[in-house]
């Protein structure tokens, strides 16, 4: 059974994406290796295709995405990728 997207909480036949909370670009910057630990840099959160492609679309900056919004509660909370998950609960 295909797992849950983590924003949208949906199941669709087509499965889910990883999306990296800290993107790959980033791992290689001092910032980001003095900030956070290789595990927190490393993980990810289960993604629809259409959440994670709002994602990039509402936060195009990979290292915006990196310093701000690095849990996903942070992408939850982003006003338009929850205005946009509320929308797409409603779809097929």
């Amino acid at each position: 059974m295909p797992a849950a997207c983590q924003i949208c909480q949906r199941f669709l036949r087509r499965g889910t994406t990883q999306h990296h909370l800290i993107p790959r670009a980033c791992h290689r910057n001092k910032w980001f290796k003095k900030t956070f630990s290789r595990e927190k840099m490393q993980q990810t959160v289960e993604l629809c295709r259409d959440c994670h492609q709002a994602v990039h679309r509402f936060i195009p900056s990979e290292k915006e995405l990196g310093r701000h919004f690095h849990a996903l509660e942070l992408l939850r909370d982003h006003p338009q990728i929850s205005k946009f998950a509320a929308w797409v609960k409603k779809q097929r």
